[in-house]
């Protein structure tokens, strides 16, 4: 597997590139966004480790880029900044995933896998539908009603899996392990950021709501109830 660096801070990179090699990984590095673009134009890789504040190109303008292309390489972010905005700023321009820095290399190599593992979306159900919702995972499109939707590679799995489940409370640990593939962290709020992606997506012509908060107990997806 190969994966591809995009850090400006030198001494970051090259420990991340050393951990990544003693793992088993094939590893290029770019130190900037034009450079890290072109690298993804000329080589192939199967996942980025990206940087949002880089010079130049930052990380959300190369994922944007990125994904007008129609390349749907995986993308785990790295940032400093620990708002939830800045977070949601990453998965809106198309990120799979994000870690918080200072980060520990164990986290960081779990969510690799587990991005890894998710080569390509499930068509193990042809079509899922719930209420003016109708996901098909063949051609891996979405619409609400006449609205097509696009989702990143994780919000797509989330959705998923709600859809498999309706009317099902799910709780956080279900979620995370279906989606994430590792063990559980309760302090993490991914899954709310996630959920929250969703939801915005999902609403943005002001449909009503599908996937609700059930108080202490997780989160469940129904039709909306008549009014």
């Amino acid at each position: 597997m190969r994966v591809l660096v995009v850090e400006d801070d030198p001494a970051l990179s090259e420990s991340l590139a050393r951990s990544l090699r003693f793992e088993g990984y094939d590893v290029a590095q770019a130190a900037t966004g034009e450079d890290g673009f072109e690298q993804l134009r000329r080589v192939t890789a199967d996942c980025v480790i990206l940087d949002v504040g880089l010079p130049g190109i930052s990380g959300l303008e190369l994922t944007r880029r990125l994904r007008r292309t129609g390349d749907s390489i995986p993308i785990l972010m790295l940032t400093a900044r620990q708002l939830t905005g800045d977070r949601v700023a990453g998965l809106d321009a198309g990120a799979d995933d994000y870690l918080a820095k200072p980060f520990e290399l164990e986290e960081l190599l779990a969510r690799i896998r587990a991005l890894l593992r998710r080569s390509g979306f499930s068509d193990e159900h042809e079509s899922l539908e719930l209420g003016d919702l109708r996901m098909d995972t063949r051609s891996l499109e979405l619409w609400r009603g006449e609205r097509a939707i696009e989702l990143t590679r994780t919000e797509w799995q989330l959705l998923e899996y709600f859809l498999i489940h309706p009317r099902q409370v799910l709780n956080r640990a279900q979620l995370w392990r279906h989606v994430w593939g590792y063990d559980f962290d309760p302090g993490s709020n991914s899954l709310e950021v996630f959920v929250a992606s969703l939801r915005r997506k999902l609403e943005a012509a002001g449909e009503d709501r599908l996937i609700h908060t059930v108080r202490g107990a997780g989160y469940v997806a129904r039709e909306p109830r008549p009014a």
